[in-house]
Protein backbone atom coordinates (compact mmCIF):
# COMPACT_ATOMS: atom_id res chain seq x y z
CA UNK A 1 0.00 0.00 0.00
CA UNK A 2 2.78 2.49 0.65
CA UNK A 3 2.86 4.99 -2.12
CA UNK A 4 5.99 6.75 -1.43
CA UNK A 5 8.82 7.47 -4.23
CA UNK A 6 11.67 5.22 -5.03
CA UNK A 7 14.30 7.12 -4.00
CA UNK A 8 18.25 5.34 -5.05
CA UNK A 9 20.32 5.12 -1.71
CA UNK A 10 24.27 4.43 -0.73
CA UNK A 11 24.38 1.48 1.69
CA UNK A 12 24.16 3.00 5.19
CA UNK A 13 27.33 2.47 6.88
CA UNK A 14 26.91 0.97 10.35
CA UNK A 15 27.96 3.88 12.08
CA UNK A 16 25.05 5.54 10.76
CA UNK A 17 22.62 3.12 11.41
CA UNK A 18 23.32 2.99 15.01
CA UNK A 19 23.16 6.90 14.79
CA UNK A 20 19.65 6.40 13.37
CA UNK A 21 18.25 4.00 14.95
CA UNK A 22 19.11 5.69 18.53
CA UNK A 23 18.25 9.03 17.58
CA UNK A 24 15.15 7.97 16.39
CA UNK A 25 13.76 5.95 19.01
CA UNK A 26 15.48 7.48 21.94
CA UNK A 27 12.83 9.64 22.66
CA UNK A 28 10.15 7.15 22.48
CA UNK A 29 12.21 5.34 25.39
CA UNK A 30 12.10 8.67 27.04
CA UNK A 31 8.46 9.09 26.55
CA UNK A 32 7.90 5.47 27.82
CA UNK A 33 10.41 5.03 31.00
CA UNK A 34 8.74 8.69 31.83
CA UNK A 35 5.09 7.46 31.63
CA UNK A 36 5.64 3.75 33.36
CA UNK A 37 7.77 5.04 36.15
CA UNK A 38 4.76 7.65 36.92
CA UNK A 39 2.02 4.44 36.50
CA UNK A 40 3.88 2.46 38.90
CA UNK A 41 4.44 4.87 41.25
CA UNK A 42 0.60 6.43 40.74
CA UNK A 43 -0.04 5.33 44.52
CA UNK A 44 2.77 7.61 46.01
CA UNK A 45 2.17 10.59 43.61
CA UNK A 46 -1.80 10.06 44.61
CA UNK A 47 -0.73 10.75 48.36
CA UNK A 48 1.86 13.26 47.34
CA UNK A 49 -0.26 15.74 44.64
CA UNK A 50 -4.00 14.35 45.25
CA UNK A 51 -4.81 13.58 48.77
CA UNK A 52 -8.35 13.08 49.73
CA UNK A 53 -10.10 10.78 52.48
CA UNK A 54 -10.57 7.93 49.48
CA UNK A 55 -7.37 6.04 48.89
CA UNK A 56 -9.33 4.41 46.10
CA UNK A 57 -10.12 8.08 45.14
CA UNK A 58 -6.98 9.42 45.35
CA UNK A 59 -5.54 6.50 43.08
CA UNK A 60 -7.96 7.25 40.57
CA UNK A 61 -7.26 11.29 40.56
CA UNK A 62 -3.86 9.84 40.27
CA UNK A 63 -4.26 7.37 36.90
CA UNK A 64 -6.88 9.92 35.88
CA UNK A 65 -4.42 12.86 35.28
CA UNK A 66 -2.27 10.52 33.46
CA UNK A 67 -4.83 9.29 31.18
CA UNK A 68 -5.65 13.14 30.55
CA UNK A 69 -2.46 13.85 29.27
CA UNK A 70 -3.72 11.83 26.25
CA UNK A 71 -6.09 13.91 25.28
CA UNK A 72 -3.37 16.17 24.21
CA UNK A 73 -1.88 13.58 21.81
CA UNK A 74 -3.99 13.77 19.29
CA UNK A 75 -3.78 17.92 19.28
CA UNK A 76 0.16 16.81 19.14
CA UNK A 77 -0.27 14.82 16.68
CA UNK A 78 -1.90 16.98 14.09
CA UNK A 79 0.68 20.01 14.64
CA UNK A 80 4.06 17.94 15.01
CA UNK A 81 3.10 15.72 12.26
CA UNK A 82 2.07 18.98 9.78
CA UNK A 83 5.76 20.38 11.18
CA UNK A 84 7.52 17.38 10.13
CA UNK A 85 5.75 16.91 6.83
CA UNK A 86 6.78 20.57 5.90
CA UNK A 87 9.75 21.22 7.82
CA UNK A 88 11.30 17.49 8.42
CA UNK A 89 11.49 14.73 10.44
CA UNK A 90 14.31 16.01 12.01
CA UNK A 91 12.96 19.32 13.10
CA UNK A 92 9.38 17.76 14.55
CA UNK A 93 11.66 15.21 16.43
CA UNK A 94 14.19 18.23 17.87
CA UNK A 95 11.07 19.76 19.25
CA UNK A 96 9.31 17.25 20.48
CA UNK A 97 12.16 15.87 22.62
CA UNK A 98 12.57 19.56 24.17
CA UNK A 99 8.90 19.53 25.34
CA UNK A 100 9.33 16.37 26.43
CA UNK A 101 12.19 17.17 28.72
CA UNK A 102 10.50 19.86 30.08
CA UNK A 103 7.49 17.60 31.55
CA UNK A 104 10.07 15.40 32.91
CA UNK A 105 11.71 18.18 34.61
CA UNK A 106 7.97 19.52 35.91
CA UNK A 107 7.82 16.04 37.65
CA UNK A 108 11.11 15.84 39.35
CA UNK A 109 10.92 18.92 40.81
CA UNK A 110 7.18 19.71 41.50
CA UNK A 111 6.74 20.66 45.19
CA UNK A 112 3.84 18.51 46.89
CA UNK A 113 0.25 19.49 47.78
CA UNK A 114 1.25 19.92 51.50
CA UNK A 115 3.59 22.24 50.54
CA UNK A 116 1.90 24.63 47.67
CA UNK A 117 -1.63 23.61 47.92
CA UNK A 118 -4.13 23.03 44.95
CA UNK A 119 -1.33 24.38 42.83
CA UNK A 120 0.62 21.25 43.21
CA UNK A 121 -1.90 19.12 41.20
CA UNK A 122 -2.69 21.69 38.55
CA UNK A 123 0.74 21.78 37.68
CA UNK A 124 1.14 18.19 37.33
CA UNK A 125 -1.41 18.04 35.17
CA UNK A 126 -0.42 20.54 32.75
CA UNK A 127 3.39 18.90 33.26
CA UNK A 128 1.39 16.01 31.64
CA UNK A 129 -0.35 17.82 28.97
CA UNK A 130 2.87 19.11 27.60
CA UNK A 131 4.25 16.33 27.67
CA UNK A 132 1.54 14.52 26.17
CA UNK A 133 1.49 17.22 23.21
CA UNK A 134 5.41 16.11 22.58
CA UNK A 135 5.06 12.85 22.13
CA UNK A 136 1.77 13.23 19.95
CA UNK A 137 4.45 14.17 17.25
CA UNK A 138 7.13 11.88 18.30
CA UNK A 139 5.98 8.42 16.63
CA UNK A 140 5.46 9.91 13.14
CA UNK A 141 7.97 11.50 13.00
CA UNK A 142 10.55 8.64 14.51
CA UNK A 143 9.09 5.96 12.64
CA UNK A 144 9.08 8.01 9.17
CA UNK A 145 12.52 8.95 10.07
CA UNK A 146 13.70 5.50 10.72
CA UNK A 147 11.96 3.77 7.02
CA UNK A 148 12.84 6.57 5.07
CA UNK A 149 16.38 5.43 5.06
CA UNK A 150 15.73 1.94 3.96
CA UNK A 151 13.15 0.23 1.82
CA UNK A 152 14.40 -2.78 2.03
CA UNK A 153 14.80 -3.13 5.99
CA UNK A 154 11.46 -0.81 7.05
CA UNK A 155 10.13 -3.58 9.43
CA UNK A 156 14.02 -3.63 11.24
CA UNK A 157 14.82 -0.27 11.72
CA UNK A 158 10.95 1.15 12.87
CA UNK A 159 10.86 -2.08 15.48
CA UNK A 160 13.39 -0.42 16.92
CA UNK A 161 10.48 2.04 18.09
CA UNK A 162 9.10 -0.71 20.16
CA UNK A 163 12.33 -2.29 21.26
CA UNK A 164 13.19 0.94 22.97
CA UNK A 165 10.10 0.91 24.79
CA UNK A 166 11.08 -2.57 26.35
CA UNK A 167 14.74 -0.57 27.49
CA UNK A 168 12.48 1.76 29.10
CA UNK A 169 10.43 -0.97 30.83
CA UNK A 170 13.10 -2.76 31.94
CA UNK A 171 15.02 0.64 33.25
CA UNK A 172 11.42 2.02 34.83
CA UNK A 173 10.89 -1.41 36.61
CA UNK A 174 14.35 -1.60 37.71
CA UNK A 175 14.26 1.53 39.65
CA UNK A 176 11.00 0.84 41.02
CA UNK A 177 11.81 -2.60 42.31
CA UNK A 178 14.79 -1.34 43.39
CA UNK A 179 13.61 1.67 45.19
CA UNK A 180 10.68 -0.29 46.64
CA UNK A 181 13.22 -2.90 48.23
CA UNK A 182 16.16 -0.48 49.43
CA UNK A 183 14.34 2.82 50.96
CA UNK A 184 12.03 2.61 54.11
CA UNK A 185 8.71 3.59 52.75
CA UNK A 186 8.93 7.20 54.41
CA UNK A 187 11.71 7.93 52.25
CA UNK A 188 10.45 6.49 49.12
CA UNK A 189 7.27 8.46 49.49
CA UNK A 190 9.09 11.76 50.28
CA UNK A 191 11.91 11.98 47.50
CA UNK A 192 12.61 8.10 46.53
CA UNK A 193 10.07 8.43 43.84
CA UNK A 194 11.77 11.49 42.18
CA UNK A 195 15.18 9.45 41.54
CA UNK A 196 13.89 7.68 38.08
CA UNK A 197 12.16 11.09 36.60
CA UNK A 198 16.02 13.25 37.07
CA UNK A 199 17.40 10.08 35.25
CA UNK A 200 15.24 10.25 32.44
CA UNK A 201 16.27 13.99 32.36
CA UNK A 202 19.93 12.19 31.85
CA UNK A 203 18.70 10.79 28.57
CA UNK A 204 17.25 13.81 27.21
CA UNK A 205 20.04 16.36 26.12
CA UNK A 206 21.78 13.22 24.63
CA UNK A 207 19.08 12.40 22.05
CA UNK A 208 18.20 15.78 21.61
CA UNK A 209 22.00 16.22 20.30
CA UNK A 210 22.53 14.04 18.65
CA UNK A 211 18.95 14.51 16.53
CA UNK A 212 20.19 18.37 16.28
CA UNK A 213 22.94 16.79 14.05
CA UNK A 214 21.33 14.45 11.54
CA UNK A 215 21.23 14.85 8.06
CA UNK A 216 17.21 14.63 6.70
CA UNK A 217 16.00 11.19 5.36
CA UNK A 218 16.76 10.87 1.58
CA UNK A 219 12.58 10.56 0.86
CA UNK A 220 11.46 13.41 2.33
CA UNK A 221 14.27 15.72 0.52
CA UNK A 222 13.21 13.60 -2.66
CA UNK A 223 9.45 14.51 -2.42
CA UNK A 224 10.22 18.38 -1.34
CA UNK A 225 12.20 18.16 -4.67
CA UNK A 226 9.31 17.02 -6.61
CA UNK A 227 7.14 19.07 -4.90
CA UNK A 228 8.92 22.31 -5.67
CA UNK A 229 9.04 21.39 -9.59
CA UNK A 230 5.23 20.58 -9.73
CA UNK A 231 6.59 17.02 -10.50
CA UNK A 232 3.24 15.41 -11.47
CA UNK A 233 3.65 12.12 -9.61
CA UNK A 234 4.28 13.96 -6.39
CA UNK A 235 0.90 16.38 -7.24
CA UNK A 236 -1.21 14.17 -7.51
CA UNK A 237 -1.03 12.07 -4.45
CA UNK A 238 -3.71 12.25 -2.21
CA UNK A 239 -3.86 14.94 1.14
CA UNK A 240 -3.92 14.18 4.54
CA UNK A 241 -8.21 15.04 4.20
CA UNK A 242 -8.58 12.06 1.81
CA UNK A 243 -6.44 9.54 4.07
CA UNK A 244 -9.61 8.91 6.70
CA UNK A 245 -9.80 5.19 5.92
CA UNK A 246 -6.30 4.53 5.97
CA UNK A 247 -6.22 6.51 9.16
CA UNK A 248 -9.20 4.72 10.72
CA UNK A 249 -7.80 1.20 9.94
CA UNK A 250 -3.98 2.47 11.24
CA UNK A 251 -6.29 3.34 14.98
CA UNK A 252 -7.55 -0.08 14.74
CA UNK A 253 -3.93 -1.70 13.98
CA UNK A 254 -2.66 0.45 17.27
CA UNK A 255 -5.15 -1.07 19.71
CA UNK A 256 -3.97 -4.41 20.21
CA UNK A 257 -0.30 -3.01 20.63
CA UNK A 258 -1.18 -0.43 23.23
CA UNK A 259 -3.35 -2.29 25.37
CA UNK A 260 -0.87 -5.05 25.86
CA UNK A 261 1.52 -1.95 27.23
CA UNK A 262 -0.95 -0.08 29.37
CA UNK A 263 -2.48 -3.16 30.50
CA UNK A 264 0.28 -6.44 30.78
CA UNK A 265 2.89 -4.22 31.45
CA UNK A 266 2.50 -0.86 33.13
CA UNK A 267 -0.72 -1.83 34.82
CA UNK A 268 0.32 -5.34 36.22
CA UNK A 269 2.39 -4.07 39.07
CA UNK A 270 -0.21 -2.55 40.49
CA UNK A 271 -2.84 -5.44 39.68
CA UNK A 272 -0.52 -7.64 41.44
CA UNK A 273 0.06 -6.12 44.34
CA UNK A 274 -3.49 -4.68 44.83
CA UNK A 275 -5.49 -7.73 43.25
CA UNK A 276 -3.11 -10.97 44.14
CA UNK A 277 -1.25 -9.29 47.13
CA UNK A 278 2.06 -9.98 45.81
CA UNK A 279 5.56 -7.82 47.35
CA UNK A 280 5.89 -4.62 45.11
CA UNK A 281 9.37 -5.52 44.06
CA UNK A 282 8.67 -8.77 43.31
CA UNK A 283 6.00 -7.47 40.97
CA UNK A 284 8.67 -4.94 39.63
CA UNK A 285 10.75 -7.39 39.01
CA UNK A 286 8.67 -10.05 36.87
CA UNK A 287 7.83 -6.53 34.21
CA UNK A 288 11.52 -6.94 33.24
CA UNK A 289 11.24 -10.09 32.09
CA UNK A 290 8.79 -8.52 29.69
CA UNK A 291 10.16 -5.60 28.47
CA UNK A 292 13.41 -7.66 28.13
CA UNK A 293 11.44 -10.25 25.81
CA UNK A 294 10.19 -6.83 23.93
CA UNK A 295 13.50 -5.34 23.69
CA UNK A 296 15.85 -8.38 22.23
CA UNK A 297 12.42 -10.18 20.28
CA UNK A 298 11.50 -6.51 18.53
CA UNK A 299 13.71 -6.35 16.33
CA UNK A 300 14.10 -9.93 15.20
CA UNK A 301 9.92 -9.74 14.52
CA UNK A 302 10.77 -6.59 12.18
CA UNK A 303 13.55 -8.37 10.28
CA UNK A 304 11.37 -11.42 9.57
CA UNK A 305 8.84 -9.02 8.33
CA UNK A 306 11.05 -8.07 6.10
CA UNK A 307 10.90 -11.10 4.52
CA UNK A 308 7.54 -13.12 5.28
CA UNK A 309 5.79 -10.31 5.50
CA UNK A 310 4.09 -8.14 8.14
CA UNK A 311 0.64 -9.32 8.69
CA UNK A 312 0.97 -12.79 8.56
CA UNK A 313 2.68 -12.58 11.63
CA UNK A 314 0.37 -9.85 13.55
CA UNK A 315 -2.57 -10.98 12.62
CA UNK A 316 -1.14 -14.64 14.19
CA UNK A 317 -0.45 -13.04 17.41
CA UNK A 318 -3.83 -11.13 17.00
CA UNK A 319 -5.54 -14.21 17.16
CA UNK A 320 -3.38 -16.02 19.85
CA UNK A 321 -3.99 -12.95 22.59
CA UNK A 322 -7.78 -12.91 21.85
CA UNK A 323 -8.02 -16.72 22.28
CA UNK A 324 -5.32 -16.73 25.66
CA UNK A 325 -5.48 -13.81 27.28
CA UNK A 326 -8.36 -14.80 29.55
CA UNK A 327 -7.36 -18.16 30.13
CA UNK A 328 -4.22 -16.69 31.56
CA UNK A 329 -5.76 -14.32 33.94
CA UNK A 330 -7.95 -17.31 35.53
CA UNK A 331 -4.97 -19.21 36.11
CA UNK A 332 -3.06 -16.04 37.83
CA UNK A 333 -6.18 -15.53 39.80
CA UNK A 334 -6.21 -18.78 41.12
CA UNK A 335 -2.63 -19.13 41.54
CA UNK A 336 -1.45 -15.69 42.45
CA UNK A 337 1.89 -16.79 42.09
CA UNK A 338 5.16 -15.67 41.14
CA UNK A 339 5.98 -18.61 38.70
CA UNK A 340 2.13 -17.96 37.17
CA UNK A 341 3.06 -14.09 36.85
CA UNK A 342 6.32 -14.89 35.01
CA UNK A 343 4.44 -17.55 32.85
CA UNK A 344 1.86 -14.37 31.64
CA UNK A 345 4.58 -11.29 31.35
CA UNK A 346 6.76 -13.50 29.06
CA UNK A 347 3.95 -14.57 26.61
CA UNK A 348 3.02 -10.80 27.32
CA UNK A 349 6.33 -10.14 26.25
CA UNK A 350 6.24 -12.68 23.08
CA UNK A 351 3.16 -11.47 22.35
CA UNK A 352 4.01 -7.68 22.41
CA UNK A 353 6.89 -8.33 20.31
CA UNK A 354 5.58 -10.00 17.94
CA UNK A 355 2.59 -7.77 16.78
CA UNK A 356 4.69 -4.27 17.20
CA UNK A 357 7.92 -5.43 16.18
CA UNK A 358 6.21 -5.07 12.43
CA UNK A 359 3.62 -2.82 13.09
CA UNK A 360 5.60 0.96 12.69
CA UNK A 361 6.61 -0.32 9.03
CA UNK A 362 3.10 -1.57 8.21
CA UNK A 363 1.85 1.40 9.38
CA UNK A 364 4.41 3.89 7.41
CA UNK A 365 3.24 1.61 4.74
CA UNK A 366 -0.12 2.78 4.53
CA UNK A 367 0.65 6.18 3.91
CA UNK A 368 2.36 8.33 1.19
CA UNK A 369 5.46 10.34 1.99
CA UNK A 370 3.58 13.61 1.64
CA UNK A 371 1.21 12.76 4.79
CA UNK A 372 3.43 10.05 6.29
CA UNK A 373 4.62 11.77 9.31
CA UNK A 374 0.93 13.41 10.31
CA UNK A 375 -0.34 9.96 9.31
CA UNK A 376 1.14 7.92 11.28
CA UNK A 377 1.18 10.37 14.25
CA UNK A 378 -2.94 10.95 14.11
CA UNK A 379 -3.15 7.44 13.79
CA UNK A 380 -0.72 6.48 16.16
CA UNK A 381 -1.89 9.30 19.45
CA UNK A 382 -5.75 8.73 18.78
CA UNK A 383 -5.28 4.89 18.71
CA UNK A 384 -3.33 5.39 22.11
CA UNK A 385 -5.15 7.68 23.30
CA UNK A 386 -8.79 5.74 22.39
CA UNK A 387 -7.15 2.45 24.10
CA UNK A 388 -4.21 2.98 26.06
CA UNK A 389 -4.56 6.49 27.93
CA UNK A 390 -7.53 5.40 30.07
CA UNK A 391 -6.93 1.45 30.35
CA UNK A 392 -5.66 1.07 33.78
CA UNK A 393 -8.41 3.40 35.05
CA UNK A 394 -11.18 1.46 33.03
CA UNK A 395 -9.25 -1.78 34.55
CA UNK A 396 -9.63 -0.03 38.20
CA UNK A 397 -13.74 1.28 37.54
CA UNK A 398 -14.23 -2.34 35.99
CA UNK A 399 -12.96 -4.07 38.96
CA UNK A 400 -14.25 -1.89 41.77
CA UNK A 401 -17.82 -1.73 40.24
CA UNK A 402 -18.33 -5.32 39.21
CA UNK A 403 -15.70 -6.87 41.33
CA UNK A 404 -14.51 -9.23 38.88
CA UNK A 405 -10.32 -9.13 38.87
CA UNK A 406 -10.57 -10.58 35.02
CA UNK A 407 -11.70 -7.54 34.18
CA UNK A 408 -8.66 -6.50 32.47
CA UNK A 409 -8.29 -9.50 30.63
CA UNK A 410 -11.49 -8.63 28.65
CA UNK A 411 -10.24 -5.68 27.61
CA UNK A 412 -7.11 -7.08 26.52
CA UNK A 413 -9.17 -9.68 24.35
CA UNK A 414 -11.31 -6.86 23.22
CA UNK A 415 -8.30 -4.86 21.35
CA UNK A 416 -7.11 -7.84 19.97
CA UNK A 417 -10.52 -8.80 18.11
CA UNK A 418 -10.06 -4.77 16.96
CA UNK A 419 -6.54 -5.28 15.79
CA UNK A 420 -7.23 -8.55 13.95
CA UNK A 421 -10.38 -6.96 11.87
CA UNK A 422 -8.43 -4.16 11.29
CA UNK A 423 -5.15 -5.97 9.78
CA UNK A 424 -7.54 -8.53 8.12
CA UNK A 425 -8.85 -5.52 6.20
CA UNK A 426 -5.59 -4.13 5.12
CA UNK A 427 -4.83 -7.22 3.54
CA UNK A 428 -7.13 -7.55 1.60
CA UNK A 429 -7.02 -4.06 0.59
CA UNK A 430 -3.17 -4.93 -0.61
CA UNK A 431 -4.12 -7.92 -2.63
CA UNK A 432 -7.10 -6.32 -4.19
CA UNK A 433 -4.97 -3.54 -5.37
CA UNK A 434 -1.59 -6.31 -6.49
CA UNK A 435 -4.47 -7.75 -8.22
CA UNK A 436 -5.36 -4.70 -10.32
CA UNK A 437 -1.70 -4.02 -10.96
CA UNK A 438 -0.96 -7.34 -12.11
CA UNK A 439 -4.40 -6.86 -14.35
CA UNK A 440 -3.20 -3.61 -16.00
CA UNK A 441 0.31 -4.97 -16.68
CA UNK A 442 -1.17 -7.96 -18.75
Amino acid sequence: METGSSVSRAPLSRGMVRRIVFSSSIGNALEWFDFLVYGYFAPIIAKQFFPVHDEWLSTLLAVGTFGISFLMRPLGAIVLGIYGDRKGRKAALTLAIALMMAGTLAMAVMPPYASIGIAAPLLILLARLVQGFAVGGEFGSATAFMVEHSAARRGYYASWQFASQGAAAILAASFGGVLAWWLPPEQLQAWGWRVPFFFGLVLGPVGWYIRSHLDETPEFLANQQAQSTQDARATKEPGLGRQWVNLLLAVGIVAQSTVGVYILQLYMPMYAVKQLHMAAATSFGVVVLNGGLQFALSPVMGALSDRIGRIRIMLTTSILLASLTYPMFAILQRHPTLGWLLVLQGAAGIFKAAYSGPMPALMSEIFPVRVRSAGLSIAYSVGVTLFGGFAPTIAEVLIHVTGDTLAPAYYVSLAAVISGVSLAIVGWRTMRQASMRATLAS
